[in-house]
């Protein structure tokens, strides 16, 4: 079978693999959760301009998005088709990531603007084709699952590292040991410039792991062009819904995530407790991520997706309601647990159906257009992550949010109350109709890549 492309990954390949998501974690984490909390509270920006900000940027990412997916499509660079832009992406994200914390131009939007439009579009240029490059490694439905599992594991050790560790890293270096001041300014931009760093030696590691051994060859690249990603929404199916699920879940973490500064702040008063709180959101992967391949054996993935998300509900309805009961730390953190084990799973065994749709997609055209495929994903996701951005901003406008205060108004609580729960819960049961809709069963997906490498061997 591995001569027909259904080829087998050693442990160290998967880790290798891996160890791109954990590095892009160390930046993109560190973005979801802390840069509106940056630009409020530290660098100086009102929320509603933070919030029209994160829009623009996704805007420039509609354009961005499929140029980058045609690039890597009809490109053969000789460091490899996907994986050299690991090296050529990663040194300018790491630099701009820095620059994104940096408090030099304190206040000023246009600065704020630069680095970020900066940050996503090198981001981008990393994250498409890392997409690409899981559907090059192997057809094997069950290899993808164990490379998504190993995958959604480091990814998470990033977000740990970012959830704990950068909170606990900026009070232990700002002067006044706070991380919500104009003086903690220099401990955000050296605790970046040390994740940013690592990011990119994990990225040149995932570089020397990988290779690229079922992609389209070169003919067939000549024809690839940036409108191929619509044509390719309008026609495949499974793309849209997985599309629409990426939006969704998305959307759902980056508001949540961005959420949580606030909520431990504010609502809790239990600032000391944040990194414990944000670090839960990750540690369930150490446990569950694992025992993906198993579980979807016994249940399916669809039904997976369903009890996955149904408790990811339950903890978030426990994270609103713990504030009006009664502060019980304690059982923030269990709900924070729970709510993080839904998520995780759900969300992270997404990327698995990537490659699904990508040979659905090569079954009925003929052309396996991994970089677009992996172009139009990355648009809806960060269509959620913008939305991460934009709607908390502009809910704590709404609410009259005010960051020199040290105790909120009870409409501003309950405004990060819905940020935090409310709306992801919202967003979770639209996630849950969506991937209800998908139709690529394992029998299915198997058959396809069959045929498809069958195909191959008769041209």
């Amino acid at each position: 079978m591995e001569s027909k492309g259904f080829y087998k990954l050693s442990m160290l390949q998967r880790i290798g693999f891996g160890s791109g998501d954990l590095a892009q974690n160390l930046i993109y984490q560190t973005v979801s959760m802390y840069l509106l909390f940056f630009y409020t509270n530290v660098f100086g920006i009102a929320p509603a301009a933070a919030a029209v900000m994160f829009l623009i940027v996704r805007i420039v990412d509609v354009i961005w998005d499929p140029v980058v997916g045609a690039l890597v499509d009809k490109r053969n660079p000789k460091m490899g088709k996907y994986r050299s832009y690991l090296i050529l992406g990663g040194i300018p994200l790491t630099g701009f990531a820095i620059l994104c914390f940096w408090n030099g131009f304190s206040g000023s939007l246009l600065y704020a603007y630069i680095t970020y439009v900066g940050l996503s579009m090198c981001y981008t240029l990393i994250n498409v084709p890392y997409g690409a490059l899981n559907a090059s490694l192997t057809r094997d439905t069950n290899e993808i699952t164990k490379l998504t599992a190993t995958r959604m594991f480091l990814a998470n050790l990033g977000g740990l590292a970012v959830a704990y560790g950068v909170p606990v890293m900026v009070k232990s270096l700002s002067p006044d040991g706070t991380i919500n001041s104009s003086d903690a300014g220099d401990a955000w931009f050296i605790t970046m410039s040390i994740y940013a760093v690592a990011g990119l030696a994990l990225l040149i590691f995932c570089y020397t792991q990988t290779k690229e051994r079922v992609v389209m060859d070169e003919k067939e690249t000549e024809e690839v062009k940036s409108s191929d990603l619509w044509t390719e929404f309008k026609r495949n199916r499974p793309l849209r819904v997985l599309a629409l699920f990426f939006l969704t879940a998305f959307a759902m973490m980056a508001i949540g995530n961005s959420a949580g500064a606030y909520y431990m702040t504010y609502n809790l008063d239990a600032p000391q407790m944040l990194p414990y709180f944000m670090a839960l959101g990750s540690i369930p992967a150490f446990i569950f991520m694992p025992m993906v391949p198993a579980i979807k054996r016994a249940i399916g993935k669809k039904q997976m997706f369903y009890v996955f998300l149904s408790v990811a509900i339950v903890g978030m309805g426990m994270l609103y309601l713990v504030p009006v009961l009664g502060n019980q730390i304690w059982l923030v953190m269990v709900a924070q647990f729970i709510k993080s084990t839904g998520v995780i799973v759900a969300t992270g065994y997404m990327w698995a159906l990537v490659p699904e749709v990508i040979s659905f997609g090569e079954y009925n055209t003929g052309r396996r257009i991994s970089g677009i495929v992996n172009a139009l994903t990355g648009l809806f996701f960060k269509a959620g992550m913008a939305l991460g951005g934009v709607v908390p901003g502009l809910v704590l406008a709404f609410v009259h949010f005010d960051a020199n205060l040290p105790a909120q108004s009870a409409l501003a609580e309950q405004g990060i109350l819905l940020l935090v729960a409310g709306i992801p819960m919202l967003l979770l049961l639209l996630a849950m109709f969506f991937i209800s809709k998908y139709e690529l069963d394992d029998n299915l997906v198997d058959k396809i890549n069959i045929e498809i490498e069958q195909r191959h061997l008769n041209d």
